[in-house]
């Protein structure tokens, strides 16, 4: 049996469907989703099997402008996850078409995929017609020498295997690298704090969300198969704690048991896990924070 395995980057701006991709490729929730704009940190790697191919996806942050130490940080990652791997896919927003941000991307795009296979999915494509798509298509492959085009639902699953299978053709003879079942390489501890990131993101709005970070401290296997898990969320201001607080700690504790379900649901088994909230004004300035997330502190500097 010839076996195929190699890294496939997933790269668009923020919100293009990167994470839904990924989780909905890989049968299981390893990337957060929410519909807050760069809610992915880290580089996270999901893991599909297709045939004889092992596919190891690597979900980069959305490339954006950035503005602060973090988002610098977080674009080198995105960037650093394209140049890793065998092949690139671009996600452009069917309804939201050639932004500057696509531009953008794509002139930085051809900096880093000499000797890559690039391939574009255009995400989203319930939301428009038949003719706004086709001509999208082309313009794109006008920009940018595309070896394929996809037209996709990542959402709903539409023209998803097709590239999948697509994919698993284009990947390097190799053994596999991960075992079958493994469905990630991220740490368990990182992907229960992501968890509860997601859950703070989806309840808090406005701006606080880029001002919090949220890290496993405690991971306790139980003799009766539970575990118990112990995480710490760091805001920026006193006044962020009160609001992540809630009256009473209500809303605290509704994300606790937002978070504990889906935990339990992802390990099939019970979960213990226990919220606190610190004030810590400069995490965005410590590099111990950076490397809870998978990203380099250094990248920032810039």
């Amino acid at each position: 049996m010839t076996t195929r395995a190699g890294f496939v980057a997933l790269i668009g701006e923020p919100n293009a469907g990167k994470s839904t991709l990924l989780n909905r490729m890989v049968g299981a929730k390893v990337s957060i989703v929410t519909h807050k704009v760069q809610t992915t940190r880290a580089r996270i790697r999901g893991v599909a099997m297709e045939g004889d191919s092992q596919i190891v996806f690597v979900d980069t942050p959305g490339v954006f402008t950035p503005r602060r130490r973090l988002d610098r940080a977080m674009v080198t990652a995105a960037w650093g996850g394209a140049a890793d791997a065998d092949v690139i896919v671009v996600m452009v927003e069917a309804h939201r078409g050639v932004t500057e941000g696509v531009k953008r991307l794509l002139d930085q795009l051809r900096t880093v995929s000499e000797g890559r296979t690039v391939a574009l999915g255009i995400n989203k494509i319930d939301r428009v017609e038949a003719p706004v798509l086709l001509g999208l298509a082309d313009e794109l492959n006008k920009m940018f020498d595309f070896a394929e085009t996809f037209m996709i639902s990542a959402e709903k699953g539409h023209g998803v295997d097709d590239l999948r299978r697509w994919l698993a053709e284009q990947l390097p003879e190799s053994p596999w690298l991960y075992p079958e079942d493994q469905i990630a390489d991220l740490p368990m501890r990182m992907i229960a704090a992501e968890m509860t990131r997601e859950k703070l993101t989806l309840r808090l709005h406005q701006e606080l969300p880029y001002q919090l970070t949220v890290e496993t401290e405690n991971w306790e296997e139980r003799k009766d198969g539970s575990a118990r898990i112990d995480q710490v969320v760091y805001v920026s201001r006193p006044g962020h704690k009160g609001i992540l607080l809630g009256k009473k700690g209500e809303t605290i504790k509704a994300v606790g048991q937002a978070a504990r379900i889906e935990l339990e649901e992802f390990l099939g088994r019970k979960v213990h896990l226990f919220l606190q909230v610190k004030v810590r004004e400069k995490w965005q300035e410590e590099a111990e924070r950076y490397s809870e997330m998978g990203l380099d502190f250094k990248d920032g500097n810039s």
